[in-house]
């Protein structure tokens, strides 16, 4: 009986609905159901992505707020900062080398090395000491042979005269070939990049005169860091500073190490500039690494014009947003935007907070909007909706260095929306699929994400792959019908930038998506818009699975160096197609394709402009009452600082 009740309910709100639209002018199909109690729900066709106006409601896609959008893969080549003006080659900070009690020439018949943690095998320092005292010497004339030659050693041994053991024939050597010994050892340290490391014969060590044969001890002394100094930091931490460097000063220092973990430093946006020198520490071995660093302004705000949110809640959106991405001098990073158009307003809030030196991050979102259906006939509906979401995101980079990054990252989040029709004080009415009697639609998700960045001196190539799986927690939609928030989907992204000439770029682009069920409109995949298929409305069809791709060629025009100006022109090509899981009902028309032309004016990093013109070679229904549905997009951001 409880249930017959709350049937009445529901169907007698739903017929106050369809009678309100008939006087309006709309029609919507009335399904008569004998027992509801006993009937599965069918999925409403009518509130499915279309790309025709539809004649009841509008899509979805067109009332809810888009979705939090993937990370923005980069876009622009930067290779990493020459290592030639971070660190200049150090001297050693050795002993002064006094002279051992020996002969002008002994006999050796063993050497012995002490102090190594690089080279445990005696072998190379023994195959080091042969080139250097009796292979040609007109091989090893400048530093870069030296190198060279000793980079060859497994490949090409030098002839073995040096004895290994007591059965082998001693070597006469004079002392100046001793001291050579001991430099070839110093030079195979310095060319591993181990420019602090040096090998000296010890003071104190008696060798007998021929024709006595004895052994001769080579001790290496393995350079380390006694400190790091920061000079020039203002609110940037020393330590988050000294802590990065950390990772390139371990014992023995190592040149390439202490340049990548410096690289990658000057790669930080909240530095601006850094150099580096190593000084002769206070102990013998030990150096101290000076590090005079430039702050970059690490506050900016941005205003952006655009026509990329959907007609039906006002295309032209105008957005803030207030960064400051050094809040508390620990490099943690706080944003705030705001976005509004004709019918809607967001809110987002974002706090980045850095939890390792590997730059391992904490990550929190929040967001808030508010829409309202504005397009015409639909406005006398007086559509609105609400929505939220929370985000919490681990991510730690497992391969980290100048020109490559493999990150993982764990995220776990809860969006909301609810819809409602203020026709006739309807009040909450379920708009998209999966939505509940008052119009609600929650889900929460945990998200993996993995993103692999390769760059290069002329090109940038990435890589973006997220698992999503639906989890009934928080109170997530949970129907007996899908779409609701149990689902498993994957993402994948890719881009590749080329540099093909001074301003030149080559611009390719990928985007998948698979599900294994029907989804929430609030996880399907959108087509349609500026930064997809260009031409169409901006989500034009959303569907659960679906593949986009994209060809630009970027082609100067003029520059303007007094202002750091460029002009480009930018033909494309971008196709896309989606479908759903289940039969009959994919969008239409299917697949989108279109071709076009665009401008793009940059003034260095204080103004983006863009300004696009597709054209459909696919002939879709449309009112074309606005610039985007007659192909036309523009952005301008614009950066205040």
């Amino acid at each position: 009986m409880e249930n017959k009740y709350f049937w009445y309910l529901r169907n007698m709100r739903q017929l106050k609905f369809i009678f309100t639209l008939a006087a309006l002018g709309f029609s919507l199909p009335i399904q008569m159901r004998a027992n509801a109690v006993e009937t599965v729900p069918v999925p409403r066709t009518d509130l499915l992505a279309q790309t025709n106006v539809p004649q009841n409601l509008p899509p979805p896609q067109d009332v809810l707020p888009p979705p939090s959008s993937p990370p923005k893969l980069p876009t622009i080549p930067s290779a990493p900062p020459s290592p030639d003006n971070l660190l200049p080659t150090p001297t050693p900070n050795l002993p002064q080398q006094t002279d051992p009690k020996v002969p002008i020439k002994l006999l050796v018949n063993k050497f012995q090395f002490r102090g190594s943690s690089v080279f445990k095998d005696e072998e190379k320092f023994l195959q080091a000491i042969e080139v250097f005292l009796f292979e040609e010497s007109s091989n090893l004339l400048n530093e870069q042979a030296k190198c060279d030659r000793l980079k060859q050693l497994d490949q090409q041994p030098p002839l073995r005269k040096l004895p290994r053991s007591e059965s082998d024939s001693p070597v006469e050597l004079t002392f100046a070939q001793l001291l050579e010994a001991r430099s070839a050892i110093s030079q195979l340290y310095l060319c591993n990049g181990y420019i602090t490391s040096g090998a000296i014969i010890p003071a104190g060590q008696e060798l007998p005169p021929l024709p006595e044969a004895g052994a001769v001890t080579i001790e290496i002394v393995e350079g380390s860091l006694e400190d790091i100094q920061i000079i020039g930091n203002r609110r940037l931490s020393k330590n988050y500073i000294r802590s990065r460097l950390a990772r390139g000063s371990e014992k023995p220092l190592n040149r390439e190490k202490l340049l990548e973990a410096l690289q990658l430093l000057q790669l930080n946006p909240r530095i601006e500039n850094l150099s580096a020198e190593l000084a002769a520490g206070t102990r013998i071995g030990q150096n101290l690494l000076v590090v005079r660093v430039e702050e970059a302004r690490t506050f900016n705000a941005q205003v952006l014009l655009d026509n990329n949110r959907s007609p039906a809640v006002g295309s032209f959106q105008r957005s803030a947003q207030l960064q400051e991405a050094n809040l508390l001098g620990i490099g943690d990073t706080l944003s705030v935007a705001y976005a509004n158009t004709d019918g809607s307003n967001e809110v987002n809030v974002n706090y980045t907070l850095p939890l390792t030196p590997e730059e391992t991050t904490l990550t929190f979102n929040y967001g808030r909007g508010w829409s309202n259906v504005i397009e015409k006939p639909f406005d006398r509906l007086d559509i609105s909706s609400n929505s939220e979401n929370y985000q919490l995101a681990l991510r730690h980079p497992v391969i980290r260095n100048p020109r490559q990054e493999l990150a993982l990252e764990v995220a776990l989040s809860h969006q909301q929306t609810q819809s409602s029709i203020g026709l006739d004080n309807i009040g909450p009415f379920p708009i998209s699929p999966g939505a509940d009697d008052q119009g609600r639609t929650r889900i929460s998700a945990l998200r993996f994400s993995q993103q692999w960045t390769d760059r290069g001196d002329r090109s940038v190539f990435a890589l973006r792959s997220q698992f999503s799986l639906g989890l009934n927690i928080l109170g997530a939609t949970n129907q007996e019908v899908a779409p609701d928030t149990n689902f498993f989907a994957w993402r994948g992204q890719a881009q590749w930038v080329r540099l093909l000439a001074k301003n030149t770029l080559l611009v390719l682009r990928g985007d998948l998506q698979l599900a294994d069920r029907r989804l929430l409109s609030l996880e399907q995949f959108r087509l349609g818009g500026q930064a997809s298929v260009r031409g169409f409305r901006q989500d034009a069809l959303l569907a659960d699975n679906g593949f986009f791709g994209s060809a630009e060629i970027r082609l100067p025009i003029k520059t303007f160096p007094e202002i750091q100006g460029l002009l480009q022109v930018t033909p494309f090509i971008d196709v896309g197609t989606a479908w759903n899981n289940f039969e009959g009902l994919d969008p239409k028309p299917n697949p989108l394709l279109s071709a076009g032309l665009g401008l793009r004016f940059q003034m260095g990093d204080r103004l983006n402009a863009r300004l696009d013109w597709g054209i459909p070679l696919v002939s879709i229904d449309s009112d074309k009452r606005t610039l985007q549905e007659q192909g036309v997009y523009f952005s301008l951001l614009w950066s205040l600082f």
